[in-house]
């Protein structure tokens, strides 16, 4: 007897269709799987045996080939568990509704349930985009699935439940849609926790109003972890594509909580120095995405930056231009999307004290050089604003005075994404840090004060181009702070102020 059944894979981020062919037929008993599967896909003969054996139905004395199309694709993982168990079933002629414009993914226990598995999101969304009608998934997996409008879910447990439907003796009916609730942030730490650094907290609060990368510099103790750890208070929730995208990218990585399927806050991101270029940037034999791609829609916080491997972070330059990475290994080429927020936080020297302005450096100068250039020129550009975290004086530290709450810093980085939304309404761009070289002139207009303020800045500074660029991207967000839609001379100095640490640090030596 032969059947078909469709299923869906799952390479990178691209989810591609499945067919499940099935041949049933006379010969000595034996089961084979082709069309290029890996072992984990060949090991489910065992674990349908196992779960057939649990629902008492007898597996078929027969030669029993099945063939996953397309067979040039490869195949990985125990995400066509369900659609091969519904493929003997059908041939076995234990199947009495249509199972056509239905797909199945789902991974089998020897007991006969389904477990959870990554990468539903992306699967589902292109069973939509097929006009496939239902798709039947392992139970666990039901909340994220049905977050997708268009397309029926079916929330499947065991094998038993899922030959009773098919047989017309107890039929489910269709999960509601999932509708994810709005970003909370009760659990966030707050920057009314942070005594003094006003200076330091209005640069990040640009940073979040424009999405621009930022580098914090200062003495050990003076808050730089502070306040990049309470980043995510003050940034603006998800909009619901961002929120598909960045759920993709959690999905395939199983970082997902069933109770919560679909992320509504920025992700925040912050590996250890000891990451690995593969761990940071994304690897593996099956190319699985890296903490700049887990980063997406969100920030990056790379503590203790100088700490890290120079190779290593020499990995962020093009990503953090195009805005993706490709990863390319034998099983194929993948590519994940990570248009990020990077901060990093050092201190100035190995001691930490150098520029202190009443502790003693204890570093030499080569010991000052050689450690701050673990981090290169080209990887300093990429840094929209250099923010100096200066030590924390003791009237700052005792006074009883209420600092700025995040809800409060919060709702004008919300009110400047809006202007920011509303600028590039029918473009690809989502905020100022993005704005495409070909469009920064129109974007960001400069009244004539503003014009002499930054031919000074380039002429007098030496500046690269693109430090002209992300100057100008930063004045962009500080008048969009201010509701204004020219970019003026008290914008433009602001925005250049912020590109001075290069000089006091890296140049002098």
């Amino acid at each position: 007897m032969f059947a078909k059944i469709s299923s869906l894979g799952l390479f990178g981020l691209n989810a591609f269709p499945v067919d499940v062919e099935i041949d049933i037929s006379r010969g000595m008993p034996q089961f084979s799987i082709g069309g290029l599967p890996d072992i984990v896909v060949k090991e489910s003969r065992d674990r349908i045996r196992s779960a057939l054996r649990a629902c008492d139905i007898k597996f078929p004395v027969a030669n029993v080939t099945i063939n996953l199309a397309p067979a040039s694709t490869r195949k990985s993982g125990s995400v066509h568990d369900m659609a091969i168990l519904m493929a003997v079933l059908s041939a076995m002629q234990m199947i009495d509704k249509s199972t056509e414009n239905c797909a199945f993914i789902g991974e089998l226990s020897l007991n006969g349930d389904f477990r959870y598995i990554n990468g539903v999101l992306p699967m589902v969304i292109l069973a939509r985009e097929k006009g496939i009608k239902s798709v039947f998934v392992p139970y666990d997996n039901a909340h994220e699935a049905s977050a997708i409008q268009g397309i029926n879910i079916y929330a499947v447990k065991n094998t038993e439940e899922l030959i009773l439907h098919f047989r017309n003796i107890q039929n489910m009916t269709p999960c509601e849609h999932y509708i994810p609730p709005e970003a909370a942030y009760n659990d966030t730490l707050d920057f009314a926790d942070v005594k003094g650094q006003q200076s330091a907290k209005k640069a990040l609060e640009i940073a979040a109003a424009g999405g621009h990368n930022a580098l914090l510099i200062g003495t050990p103790g003076s808050g730089k972890s502070m306040l990049a750890k309470r980043m995510p208070s003050i940034l603006p929730p998800l909009s619901f594509e961002e929120a598909l995208e960045t759920t993709n990218i959690h999905s395939i990585s199983g970082l997902l909580s069933p109770q919560n399927p679909i992320m509504t806050r920025r992700p925040f991101r912050s590996p250890h120095h000891t990451i690995s270029s593969a761990g940071l940037a994304g690897g593996g034999s099956i190319p699985q995405p890296g903490e700049v791609s887990l980063a997406h829609n969100g920030l990056l916080f790379l503590d203790e930056l100088a700490e890290f491997d120079r190779r290593t972070l020499e990995i962020l330059r093009q990503p953090l231009e195009d805005g993706e990475v490709t990863i390319s290994r034998s099983s194929g080429t993948a590519t994940y999307p990570c248009k990020i927020m990077l901060i990093g936080a050092m201190n100035p020297c190995p001691c930490g004290y150098f520029g202190h302005p009443k502790v003693k450096c204890t570093c030499s100068g080569r010991k000052i050089s050689d450690y701050l250039s673990k981090v290169s020129g080209p990887l300093l550009d990429r840094f929209d604003l250099h923010i100096e975290a200066a030590p924390v004086e003791f009237k700052d530290l005792a006074s009883n005075g209420k600092e700025e709450t995040s809800a409060e810093i919060r709702r004008r980085v919300i009110d400047a994404r809006k202007i920011q939304a509303e600028r590039f309404k029918g473009t690809s761009i989502t905020c100022n840090a993005f704005i495409t070289d070909d469009k920064i002139n129109t974007m960001c207009p400069m009244d004539s004060s503003a014009e002499s303020i930054m031919q000074n800045v380039i002429d007098n500074l030496g500046l690269s181009a693109r430090a002209y660029s992300k100057i100008l991207k930063v004045a962009r967000t500080i008048a969009d702070l201010d509701h204004s839609d020219i970019i003026k001379r008290k914008h433009l100095a602001a925005a250049a102020q912020y590109r001075s640490l290069d000089r006091k640090y890296w140049n002098e030596h």
